[in-house]
């Protein structure tokens, strides 16, 4: 299966307009739609930054699916669209390879075809076939250009983390290995006190859509991954990672605007130069953004993760910069989980 690129990534939430005004305001994303008549029942803005497209959906009737979706998995993403060659035959070769349909194959205007296709949990994935500019001719009405956002430093989705229950990893990767054609790259297991996650990685043939998929392990203790997929009714995307060229600039931008990041101890800060030695970023600048830095054979990769603003919990975002590596950084993945339980001990103290 041709899948080439995430062609963009939606979200499923109680208020359109509530939910895209910080990703607006705080993070740069522009406003270059929204939905008209072919999509009854719902609000859609479309927003952009770089190469990254994200809709963010709320039912205007309390009939909509979309109502249904949010009062079960609250605020959070619901579909990932993935831009192939064919929409209708990846969706027959999907639905082949063992895929639930969603919704049948499409045509938007004469140049967009799209057909969904069941995922982990309540997440769907999109096929997205283009042959022209416009985004979903007659559902979305593309707006004005306005002006550059002055905080214009996100470029890409690196990766995707889904969250799964235990036990059901290896399955989740044998689906998007046989269903996507997509490979596994790389495994982590990170243990935490009384608490164990595992994770495996798969990435489609193109090198351009990866999805790092985490799984706590049943036979610890329970801990932030099991109040996940309680709080999000099963499993569902924990975090999308943006790219970044300059992720000093971005987080110092993108807190100045109101994000929130993780905080991570002076400890970890220094015993970077005895774990890594000589890094490209000064360590007085890692320090001072909260950034965590990791090497693999391949180069650097710089890494911070927002605070979650959703009611439940339940999603948050990371950037991440990379000077030629092509892992995950792997010693950070344990920085995560301890921050994540830093943040979740502090929750349980205000209750």
């Amino acid at each position: 299966m041709d899948v080439t690129i995430v062609d963009h990534v939606e979200f499923y939430v109680t208020d359109a307009e509530e939910t895209a005004r910080p990703l607006v305001e705080a993070y740069g994303f522009r406003r270059l739609g929204e939905s008209g008549p072919g999509l009854p029942g719902q609000r859609t803005i479309l927003l952009g930054q770089g190469g990254i497209r994200l809709l963010v959906t709320a039912a205007t009737d309390p009939a909509h699916p979309v109502a249904a979706h949010v009062e079960r998995h609250g605020d959070g993403v619901a579909r990932i669209a993935l831009r192939v060659a064919d929409a209708a035959e990846a969706y027959e070769e999907a639905l082949s390879r063992g895929a639930t349909s969603v919704a049948e194959p499409r045509s938007w205007g004469p140049d967009v075809v799209t057909a969904d296709v069941s995922g982990p949990g309540a997440l769907a994935h999109r096929f997205v076939e283009r042959r022209g500019e416009e985004f979903l001719p007659g559902a979305i009405e593309p707006l004005p250009a306005g002006a550059p956002s002055d905080v214009d430093m996100l470029e890409i989705l690196d990766h995707t983390a889904l969250c799964v229950a235990g036990g059901a990893l290896d399955e989740t990767v044998r689906f998007y290995t046989e269903v996507f054609g997509f490979k596994e790259i790389f495994e982590e297991r990170v243990e935490v006190g009384d608490q164990a996650m595992d994770s495996k990685v798969v990435q489609s043939a193109s090198g351009e859509v990866t999805f790092t998929i985490v799984s706590p392990d049943p036979a610890r203790k329970p801990g932030q991954l099991d109040d996940f997929l309680r709080a999000n009714g099963g499993a569902g995307v924990q975090h999308l990672a943006l790219s970044t060229r300059d992720i000093a600039g971005a987080v110092a931008a993108l807190g100045a605007r109101g994000v929130r990041f993780l905080r991570t101890p002076g400890s970890y800060y220094d015993a970077i130069e005895r774990r890594l030695g000589e890094v490209s970023l000064s360590v007085a600048a890692l320090r001072a953004g909260n950034i965590l830095v990791d090497r693999d054979h391949w180069g650097e990769m710089f890494q911070i993760f927002t605070e979650s603003t959703v009611e439940r919990r339940t999603f948050f975002f990371e950037l991440i910069e990379r000077h030629g590596a092509l892992t995950f950084g792997s010693n950070n993945i344990r920085a995560l989980y301890e921050a994540k339980e830093r943040a979740r001990a502090a929750a349980e103290t205000r209750v």
